[in-house]
């Protein structure tokens, strides 16, 4: 459609509990919820897609959405100053991209009408654990009904010599590993019996096989420190760290290591990748990717969001926020289309800020130094010929000894109906400072496992013996990078929800959405008539691809 906002007819009505502008995952779960409390909510969004920030688009699409916002937008058109008793705070969109470096090796491959077959997610690599939180949300809100999911076959640790090594993630994994000695084998299944009775013990000192919990003290200390104690070797002890309990950083340097990670965090960790493992028939790993792409997720959503009521519009820009006169309050939105709209409450996605100073609120929360360095590359071939959906862990010096977080690489095929077939989009991401080191790591971690050909030959397809098996490297067609921020702003009636975080799932996300509902609606249960009574997490209802 070509349609810009001035060609629609006014929205009716004008007064709203809930006005929310992007329809990234976070405002479409609040939207959702709102509405299933009988809100009355107007869902806006200036893009011709839903999704924001966690959308999935074709390649020229994507293409064009990094470039657009990575460069300070034009001034947004001014607003009339006229008004009742209110006055205009300008709105303006701000960038969240930058060092965008978009490259095609192979044009004649990935032609336009190829590039509309592609479905790539613009916050990826990304999965949900089979039982984690997010999971949980989506059967409670009914959500389910409007998206598929299929397992990741697989998950893998890159070692220093570049080989993948499995991630042995149950009991039987333990066993058929051939990569783990008899010894490392028994060693790891201590552990895992160690943390099953911590767990079954909780309700005492002693657990029923007479054996002590693990103790406060070891509970608050660093996790890897409890893992030297359990005299675990290197290699478990990374695996246990970066591909179980995904740390980011580098937990054996606490100089660099931002994030330090307990031990009573780590073992809830391995409690959700351990639950995950097998909960569903059909996904035998611990991991879920949504067919379609992530970008499925909002839209599931807003479509539950429509069911109750709420008011979906795309292609609608909000140029100014309408502030009470007399107390500064935020009062309503002014649409490009000239409208002003009214609501009791307001929130926006990140991409937006307000240019005027809210005098009557308390300062934004501002933004967070680290960002996400994110590429995709598209391939023919698979990383693992006989795998085609899997998990990549890099731990910290796996790859150089400067490299001091974890990178994490996630190759989807066809069969999740992300790209054409025959096709492959593999995700990279790391948590970094700033665009040089997440260059630098996503960069050798490609170079690792993938051949870029020259640019004056872009159909060559050299072959580079890589050190994990006698196949060929597969060959880049396509590739993109670049740098997102962390950032969310609050106020006191308007809120900004969170960007996408630099995690694997959507846990840390959702915590942060839900606890912005129940501060909105402090009297209100997230989705209260849609979950069972009897059996409100009923795993038959989640649609999952054989």
């Amino acid at each position: 459609m070509s349609e810009d906002a001035s060609s629609y007819p006014p929205i009716e009505p004008t007064n709203f509990d809930l006005i929310l502008l992007g329809t990234g995952l976070p405002e479409s779960v609040i939207a959702a919820a709102a509405s299933a409390n009988g809100k009355t909510v107007l869902h806006l969004d200036p893009n011709p897609f839903y999704g924001s920030n966690y959308t999935s688009l074709s390649l020229q699409d994507l293409s064009s959405f990094l470039i657009s916002h990575s460069a300070p937008p034009p001034s947004p058109p001014s607003a009339p100053s006229d008004g009742h008793d209110f006055t205009l705070a300008a709105l303006a969109a701000r960038p969240l991209f930058s060092h965008v470096k978009i490259s095609s090796f192979a044009p004649d491959v990935l032609g336009e009408e190829h590039s509309r077959k592609f479905n790539v997610d613009l916050c990826g690599p990304r999965v949900l654990f089979c039982a984690d939180k997010s999971v949980d949300l989506i059967l409670k809100s009914g959500a389910n009904q409007y998206i598929e999911f299929k397992g990741v076959d697989a998950s893998f640790v890159y070692s220093e010599n570049g080989k993948l090594t499995s991630v042995p993630d149950s009991r039987a994994a333990i066993f058929k590993d051939k990569s783990l000695g008899l010894t490392e084998k028994n060693q790891l299944m201590r552990f895992f019996k160690l943390v099953q009775q911590h767990l079954d013990g909780e309700g005492g000192g002693e657990n029923e096989s007479g054996n002590s919990r693990i103790s406060e003290q070891d509970l608050e200390s660093p996790f890897v420190e409890f893992l030297n104690k359990m005299r675990l070797p290197p290699k478990i002890k990374s695996i246990i760290l970066y591909a179980i309990a995904m740390a980011d950083c580098d937990q054996d340097n606490v100089e660099v290591c931002e994030d330090v990670l307990k031990t009573k965090d780590g073992i809830d960790r391995l409690t959700l990748y351990n639950a995950s493992v097998g909960r569903f028939p059909n996904a035998l790993g611990a991991f879920l990717y949504p067919v379609y792409g992530h970008g499925e997720l909002p839209q599931a959503f807003c479509r539950r969001a429509a069911v109750k009521g709420c008011i979906h519009v795309l292609r609608m820009p909000v140029i100014a926020i309408l502030m009470d006169k007399c107390t500064g309050h935020y009062k309503g939105v002014r649409l490009s289309s000239g409208q002003d709209l009214f609501s009791h409450q307001l929130i926006l996605d990140p991409s937006f800020i307000v240019q005027l100073p809210l005098t009557s609120s308390p300062p934004g929360l501002g933004s967070i130094k680290r960002k996400v360095a994110r590429g995709i590359c598209i391939t023919k071939s698979s990383l693992r010929p006989e795998t085609s959906n899997f998990l990549v862990v890099y731990p910290p010096r796996s790859l150089f000894p400067e490299q001091v977080t974890s990178i994490r690489a996630l190759q989807i095929g066809s069969d999740l109906a992300v790209c054409p077939l025959g096709m492959f989009v593999i995700y990279f991401s790391t948590l970094c400072h700033d665009a040089n080191q997440g260059e630098k790591l996503l960069n050798a971690a490609m170079d690792s496992l993938l051949t870029l050909p020259e640019p004056e030959h872009p159909e060559s397809s050299t072959t580079v013996h890589s050190e994990n098996s006698a196949e060929e490297k597969p060959t880049v067609l396509w590739k993109a990078m670049y740098i997102q921020e962390l950032t969310m702003d609050h106020f006191e009636s308007i809120s900004s929800t969170p960007m996408p975080d630099g995690n694997l799932n959507y846990n840390n996300i959702l915590l942060a959405t839900l606890k912005l509902f129940q501060k909105m609606y402090p009297l209100e249960e997230v989705f209260p008539e849609t979950a069972s009574p009897e059996n409100p997490e009923d795993d038959n209802e989640f649609s999952l691809e054989s």
